[in-house]
């Protein structure tokens, strides 16, 4: 072996020692073992005298001790070491303040914050060890010296976060601003730090801070970073038309730039503000001369006609798709506006035959197997609608094997589940959703986990599956827009099958159903049913849950809707709806919600 290998790998070996010397006292400082800890850290001080991490570590340890003097005698030695270790002066004037000496404190928190002032490179470690012992007023002084001797140092991340600490949110909020506009890449992430503070009420404190202080430099300084803001804030508080006004300025004073009103655009239609979202993608094909952006906003705006439209306006919409199609031609680029209209012909029961035929055509063409997954998942779940069950597995199973690994891969595997499911097949279903439960993609997962659970639970009591059959029935009613039909179903499930383990699904489905048909007497009757019925069974937090925002939303009655949340606060602490009943029940109750 060379020596220099030889050498190596001595340094190594040296290294691997330290460090399980380091977790040996680290250990014994968790276990309250500071005497064992402090003889350990003597030893790796005494090899590294210049490591301020075992410096620190060491100071802890005597001070848990209360050896005060060990730790002066230490730190002043670490001290004449170095120049650079300057942020070793406050462990040393916090270890006299320990000892109730503020006067000796003091003096050696000053020595730190001139040497701050002489060379504001020392600021970052003498500002973070003033953090360390909650001296924040100092450790905010330590950062605004160090900015006002050398400008080129930023520390509004610093600053930031002190003030914060300190309750002083229009400092913090400022800071923040300040870094923004400094470096606009800062914005996500001051975004999610505001996000402690800013709540959905117009009134909170923080939220009128904000806005504000916005609104004030706009005034002293027209900048659109205030505008984007805004429209953040609004957006926060659910006041989307007063986003769509900073947006739209936005727009006009940055030549044309949109994408916040794209965002916007989807933001109103995921919250179902439908009526705005329209108004938002009109607004988007007044402005844009792209010709991709025209088109999405255009198909948008076709699938939000659709979510309310009435049957006698299916012809309208139909015809709209056909001039949209015939102007930008049925190729690979239109691709997703084709399925969509094959979707809206297939599940509005307008043409089965029409949207297959269109989908098909599709699979002539030279498109990447992304396209063709998708092509084929249209045609598969329109065959699930016609009851051709084998034939849609066969589409799903190839979409499966030809993107393994991927997202739609696994949308096809539940849809495997789902379409054998639907035909009585129970355990090839549970095979599947074994495998899905422990799926990357959560939304699938959950929905693996809720119908596995469902199978389960209604096949280990019932060898005939009778309930489960009749039950899996009306959801593929649900499936093909068959409303009435499912409800005449779960009605038939809950007289004949009255007690037995399918009946709390079955009054929550129905209960759904009853709310979309905004029947909210008969929902909230279902979701008591649950209550009194299966308090203890796995739906319950779920009918508490519903049963909270019928009363608080639709039924108006406040009081009871509170009792409905405070039922998931106290008795279901493991529930999904947990932080969203403690929410709504403290801003019905009145509180100040952060």
């Amino acid at each position: 072996m060379s020596r220099a290998l030889l050498l190596s790998f001595f340094c190594f070996i040296t290294l691997a020692a330290q460090a399980q010397e380091e977790i040996l006292a680290r250990n014994y400082m968790e276990q309250g073992a500071y005497q064992k800890a402090a003889l350990i850290y003597e030893e790796l001080v005494e090899k590294n005298p210049a490591n301020t991490n075992m410096i620190s570590s060491l100071v802890e340890a005597y001070q848990q001790l209360e050896a005060y003097g060990k730790v002066k005698t230490l730190l002043e030695k670490s001290l004449n070491l170095s120049n650079s270790l300057v942020h070793l002066e406050v462990d040393l004037g916090y270890n006299y303040q320990l000892q109730g000496n503020t006067e000796a404190a003091t003096l050696h928190y000053n020595k730190a914050l001139t040497a701050v002032a002489q060379e504001a490179r020392f600021a970052y470690l003498v500002g973070r060890t003033f953090q360390k012992y909650s001296l924040l007023d100092e450790a905010a002084q330590a950062y605004n010296t160090a900015a006002e001797a050398d400008p080129r140092y930023n520390f509004d991340p610093q600053l930031a976060l002190i003030y914060g600490e300190q309750g002083d949110i229009e400092k913090m909020l400022s800071t923040y601003i300040n870094l923004i506009e400094r470096n606009e890449k800062y914005q996500s992430i001051a975004q999610r730090y505001f996000n402690e503070f800013i709540t959905e009420d117009p009134e909170n404190e923080a939220n009128q801070i904000f806005r504000k202080l916005l609104l004030t430099r706009m005034q002293e300084e027209p900048n659109l970073l205030y505008n984007r803001l805004l429209s953040w804030l609004f957006i926060q508080q659910k006041e989307y038309n007063k986003a769509f006004l900073q947006e739209k300025a936005i727009a006009k004073r940055s030549d044309n730039e949109l994408n916040g009103i794209i965002m916007l655009a989807e933001v109103a239609e995921n919250n179902n503000e439908f009526e705005l979202a329209t108004s938002i993608y009109e607004y988007l094909i007044s402005q844009t001369i792209s010709a991709d952006l025209n088109l999405f906003a255009n198909q948008k705006l076709l699938e939000l006609r659709i979510k309310s439209a009435e049957h006698k306006e299916y012809a309208e919409i139909a015809s709209t798709f056909e001039n949209l199609l015939e102007h930008y031609n049925y190729d690979s680029e239109t691709l997703e506006l084709q399925i969509t209209f094959a979707h809206f012909l297939a599940f509005k029961n307008i043409d089965l035959q029409k949207a297959s035929s269109l989908l098909k055509k599709n699979l002539q063409k030279p498109l990447s197997r992304f396209q063709q997954a998708r092509i084929k998942m249209e045609l598969a779940d329109i065959l699930v609608l016609e009851e051709r069950f084998n034939a849609a597995l066969l589409y799903y199973t190839q979409i499966q094997k030809n993107l393994q690994g991927t997202a739609i891969a696994q949308e096809a595997r539940f849809k495997v589940a789902k379409t054998s499911y639907y035909k009585g097949d129970f355990e090839w279903a549970k095979t599947q959703l074994k495998v899905l439960k422990s799926s990357a993609e959560q939304l699938i997962a959950n929905d693996a986990q809720d119908l596995y659970l469902l199978i389960t639970d209604n096949t280990v009591h019932d060898s005939t599956q009778t309930a489960l059959q009749e039950y899996a029935r009306a959801d593929l009613l649900l499936f093909q827009n068959k409303d009435q039909e499912a409800l005449a179903v779960y009605t038939d499930i809950l007289q004949k099958h009255e007690g037995k383990a399918i009946e709390d699904e079955t009054l929550l489905a129905q209960a759904i159903l009853f709310e979309k048909a905004k029947n909210f007497e008969a929902a909230a009757a279902n979701y008591i049913k649950i209550i009194e019925l299966h308090g203890e069974d796995i739906l319950a937090d779920d009918a508490h849950y519903r049963l909270g925002n019928l009363y608080a939303e639709e039924l108006q009655q406040p009081e009871k809707a509170k009792e409905q949340f405070e039922e998931i606060i106290f008795k279901f602490a493991d529930s999904i709806f947990y932080v969203d009943a403690q929410q709504k029940y403290r801003k019905l109750r009145g509180d100040a919600i952060n």
